[in-house]
Parts: C-alpha cells; sequence; structure tokens
C-alpha cells in the first residue's frame, strides 16, 4: 500500500466526519471508526516493519547437557 494512501486515511480519520456552517457544528467519526482506523494502520505499519513477529528460544533443563 502506498505511503500516499495511508497518508489519506489518517488525515481522514483526525478531520470531522460533518460540518456545517454559519455557526454550525462538528461531528466526530465514530469512536468504532476511529479504532479500526487506528488498528488498520498499525498492521500496516507492522506489515513494514523487519521480522516476522515471532521470536525463538531454545530452553534446556537445568543439568541437561
Amino acid at each position: 500500500m502506498s505511503e500516499e494512501l495511508e497518508d489519506t486515511i489518517k488525515e481522514n480519520a483526525q478531520s470531522p466526519a460533518k460540518v456545517t456552517g454559519d455557526a454550525g457544528s462538528v461531528e466526530q467519526h465514530p469512536l468504532p471508526d476511529q479504532i479500526a482506523a487506528d488498528k488498520y494502520l498499525k498492521s500496516q505499519q507492522a506489515a513494514k516493519s523487519a521480522g516476522l513477529g515471532i521470536k525463538f528460544t531454545k530452553l534446556s533443563a537445568p543439568g541437561s547437557v
């Protein structure tokens, strides 16, 4: 996904959903929509990061070789 599209999604999520003029009113995006946009953007960022998100370690019992 292009960074331009991600920036557009982020900008739209931060801006109001509705605005009316002349001492008007402003309506924010619903909270579930804001949370969904945040999760989406974080998942895109995680997909770009190095690694698979899995860490392997070797465990050994005390006294074993």
